[in-house]
């Protein structure tokens, strides 16, 4: 068994601002609790609420990691006295609460899965955070089955694609709106049935007629903002909308009536603020669901590109400009 080292290389986070203030430091390396493993990080998925959280507007839960990084792929490095699944050198992926943006991670037991069938490090790096966000949201709680249609707003974003993927996965139709025509044939080729340019066309009138006025089932919005209305207006009867994020704005006027009159449900969730014990039930589901379909290759993450973890700075530029299809995964 290797020594391990006293301090390890994380990305701190100086204070709240822009990209620039991610810089390199030392810190002691953490010794894991009980139920803990240590990673030893191989690459770490950059996600939207890493750039939230660097420029001051979303704090870490109470005893996480002060440190961005909500997903790692690596080897397990040392285990807690209570954890009996890992064992030193097994290879992994995880979901972390904080503390990505490091050579060494610790995260809870229950929250760890095996390294995918057939998927090498960067891409499981690019798992945890979106492929337990899309099925905790999509399937648990937007209840997505086989037949209905969804609607992705930001079809080509790490959610966006994952989502795309496994929807087509467990046989539903997809409608995608994205932000240029190169996006759109980006998301076609993944499995979209429809993909509308938000900013060449309205994607309201046009998700109607492509649907003969009846409208998606569920739709996933990341946007907010002005779409949460017209969310109501194109959702279909008996439908379910689930916000995972607020891009455009949280705060909105609009009429409910259509809420009753549609008998619609309207959810959504934040992933990592609920307790250890949620996140791990949604692992157990995406272990039972999703990983075979990881292993027949029927889904793969879609990764725009890496940096490596000193360069954490340029991922988040470029993560701000939207530009990205897919993943930005920083390498140890």
């Amino acid at each position: 068994m290797s020594i391990l080292p006293s301090t390890m290389t994380v990305i701190a986070i100086s204070r709240p601002g822009g990209p620039e203030v991610l810089v390199p430091e030392l810190r002691p390396l953490p010794k894991p609790g009980d139920t803990e493993i240590l990673i030893r990080v191989a690459a770490a998925g950059v996600n939207r609420p890493d750039v939230f959280q660097r420029a001051g507007s979303y704090p870490p839960p109470k005893g996480a990691s002060d440190l961005p990084g909500l997903e790692v792929s690596g080897e397990v490095a040392a285990i807690g006295a209570d954890v009996s699944r890992w064992k030193v050198g097994d290879k992994v992926c995880a979901l972390t609460p904080g503390g990505g943006y490091a050579q060494y991670a610790l995260v809870d037991a229950s929250n760890t899965l095996p390294l995918p069938a057939g998927l090498d490090m960067i891409e499981a790096a690019a798992v945890p955070e979106t492929f337990f966000t899309v099925w905790h949201n999509v399937f648990q709680r937007g209840h997505l089955t086989e037949g209905e249609t969804l609607l992705i707003h930001g079809g080509s974003s790490g959610i966006g694609t994952t989502a795309i993927m496994l929807a087509k996965a467990f046989g539903a139709i997809v409608i995608v709106t994205a932000g240029s025509q190169d996006k759109c044939a980006a998301c076609r080729k993944l499995g979209a049935d429809i993909a509308i340019d938000y900013k060449a066309d309205d994607w309201a009138p046009a998700v109607k007629e492509v649907t003969g006025g009846r409208g998606p089932d569920v739709i996933l919005d990341m946007v907010g903002g002005s779409y949460i209305a017209k969310n109501y207006d194109v959702v279909a009867f008996d439908g379910r909308i689930v916000n995972i994020a607020f891009l455009e704005g949280s705060k909105v006027e609009i009429d409910f009536v259509r809420l009753m009159v549609k008998r619609l449900t309207h959810t959504g969730s934040t992933l990592r603020a609920q307790a250890t014990s949620a996140k791990a039930a949604i692992a157990r589901a995406v272990e039972e669901k999703v990983w075979p379909l990881l292993a027949a290759g029927r889904c793969r993450p879609l990764i725009h590109t890496t940096f490596p973890l000193t360069e954490a700075a340029r991922a988040h530029a470029l993560m701000e400009t939207s530009a990205h299809i897919g993943k930005i995964v920083l390498t140890v």
